[in-house]
């Protein structure tokens, strides 16, 4: 997942803004606690999604894929006042943990979180949507895609994590997820109704800006 040199991502990381003191608790907690500790985003890159928040300052953030609530606490950052934020996820053993982080953060009536299946809930948002981060199962990030767009309003952002897929991705011989994955790149860069970059941040953000 991390393709800089050592010393090039302690320099980065050196660079980047702290992260606040709960974020650090989140990571300690989730580190020391959950499984799969490399989902969370971390620090540079939860500072590259609440500058995009912050420059944007969203009244609607959809989220897809909530783990233990740090991305979503930075993408809230930068909400415009009164804007809120959905976040979905499946896994309902991390929803306690994840209410009580919300709330320390002073975002438990900011954050709309749900447990369920994001394609059972997606159809049912009738709002206009500005920033959409995706990071959730990625055989189905094609679908969440598609099932998004139109609600994303014109000038919107999409954000799609792990992209790269620890640099799988330029492979031949691949699994499901990264084959669901290159098929989601090629798609949005094949889409004329976006304006796309994929960034090579930690394991790589897909931008699609919608015309």
């Amino acid at each position: 997942m991390e393709f800089l040199p050592d010393d090039i991502a302690a320099y980065v990381q050196a660079h980047t803004a702290a992260e606040p003191e709960l974020l650090k608790k989140i990571a300690r907690d989730t580190h020391a606690q959950v499984l799969k500790p490399r989902m969370l985003s971390g620090n540079v890159q939860g500072r590259f999604l609440s500058l995009i928040s912050k420059l944007m300052q969203p009244k609607l953030i959809l989220e897809i894929g909530t783990y233990t609530g740090y991305s979503a606490i930075c993408l809230a950052e930068g909400l415009a006042a009164g804007g809120k934020l959905i976040t979905i996820d499946i896994n309902e053993e991390l929803e306690n943990r994840v209410r009580g982080y919300f709330e320390q953060a002073g975002l438990k009536d900011v954050i709309d979180y749900r447990i369920g299946n994001a394609l059972n809930f997606l159809p049912t948002i009738n709002e206009s949507i500005d920033l959409v981060f995706i990071d959730a199962d990625k055989e189905n990030y094609i679908k969440y895609y598609n099932l998004v767009f139109d609600k994303v309003r014109s000038g919107g952002l999409i954000l799609a994590d792990n992209v790269l897929w620890s640099g799988k991705i330029t492979q031949t011989k691949t699994d499901k997820d990264t084959r669901a994955l290159q098929e989601f790149n090629d798609a949005v860069v094949a889409d004329a109704r976006v304006e796309c970059m994929l960034l090579p941040l930690r394991d790589g953000i897909m931008m699609a800006r919608k015309k």
